[in-house]
Formats: C-alpha cells, sequence, structure tokens
C-alpha cells in the first residue's frame, strides 16, 4: 500500500536509481510490514535549478546527492517502526548506492485506508 516518491538530481546511472527503489522497498518490506510485490515507486528526477534545498538546516550538512524519499501510508504505524523504517533506510541505502545518511531526506504521508483504490474503482481496504 505505501506509494513512494523519490526525488533527487538527474544524472545518476540506472544503476544507482535501481539500488534507491531496491532499498526504499526493502527497507519497508523489513520495518513495516509491507507485503511481497506491494511495490509502487516513482521516481523523478531533476536539474540543479529546479532542485532547492537548504545545505545545512538543522546542522545536517547535506550534498548535491541529497534524495528526498515521500512515502504515502496508511496511518497504522508506531513511532518505534517508523523510527527503525528511517534507520534501516539510511543503512540499505549507505550499503547500495553509497549515498551518505545525512543526503537521505524521508517524508511519510500518512492516510486512511479507505484513500486507496489499486484497480478496478474499488477501495480494497475499505
Amino acid at each position: 500500500m505505501p506509494l513512494v516518491r523519490i526525488a533527487l538530481r538527474r544524472g545518476k546511472s540506472p544503476q544507482q536509481l535501481a539500488a534507491l527503489r531496491n532499498g526504499v522497498y526493502r527497507a519497508m518490506r523489513e520495518t513495516f510490514n509491507v507485503p511481497e510485490n506491494d511495490r509502487f515507486i516513482l521516481v523523478d528526477q531533476y536539474d540543479a535549478d529546479a532542485f532547492d534545498y537548504d545545505k545545512n538546516y538543522l546542522d545536517i550538512e547535506r550534498s548535491d546527492d541529497l534524495v528526498i524519499v515521500q512515502i504515502t501510508c496508511n496511518n497504522t504505524r508506531t513511532v518505534e517502526q517508523k523510527q527503525a523504517l528511517y534507520r534501516r533506510m539510511a543503512e540499505l541505502l549507505a550499503a547500495d548506492p553509497g549515498l551518505r545518511p545525512q543526503d537521505l531526506f524521508i517524508n511519510l504521508l500518512e492516510t486512511a485506508k479507505e484513500n486507496w483504490s489499486f484497480g478496478n474503482g474499488i477501495a480494497q481496504y475499505a
């Protein structure tokens, strides 16, 4: 049920993009109880003039390799599960494709279960 949007600066290789998608999905499977094959991930790449961020907000030193991950999901996870997701995603993406933890920005958008339709014009979770 999560819908993932990954935003980053243009110029990464197909292998790096695949590693980002795979790491995010694996972290969700391991920490958020996301079922197998529940994989809906969009990657948006931006030119430098369309990707604006503060390099030092909250004293975190970000680089132009910043990756913003926004996950729309059901509002059923605990704070502990969310913290585990953030940690695990940072670990996995540091391992492959080598993303520095400082360059990972994660945002969750939580919604009620009835706000999803996976096809056929019905709300499967309602």
